[in-house]
């Protein structure tokens, strides 16, 4: 056996070189991770969100936020996906509004500085 790692094909159709990506993918695929860590870090993964192992709302809020932030700022650019996104965002915002015990006041919520008020 070698101890010299091996070394990748010289091409594979699954890899891409990020140049050959569109914005419009790269900013979705960051809008998705956020997304789906937001959703983790609210617990909705798990059959009961409150005893998650994995919440916490001190993380959830800053990913919310920057969420937020991203979709506001690219949604001209996101066309048919900007709808779905702001849905998903809303979706998270109105989770953490039920999973915190102190209500933020109107517009003060994660990510509401960008989007506005959620009820």
């Amino acid at each position: 056996m070698s101890d010299q790692p091996s070394s990748p094909p010289p091409y594979s159709p699954d890899v891409r070189e990020l140049e050959d990506i569109p914005s419009v993918e790269v900013i979705s695929r960051a809008a998705v991770m956020l997304l789906s860590a937001g959703a983790e870090r609210l617990g909705l993964a798990d059959p009961d969100p409150a005893t998650s192992p994995h919440r916490d709302l001190d993380e959830a809020r800053r990913l919310i936020t920057a969420l937020a932030g991203l979709i506001t700022a690219s949604a001209e650019y996101l066309g048919l996906h900007a709808g779905p996104l702001r849905d998903g965002l809303q979706s998270l915002q109105k989770a953490f509004r039920e999973a915190s015990v102190v209500a933020d006041p109107p517009g003060q919520g994660p990510g509401e500085k960008y989007t506005g008020p959620v009820h």
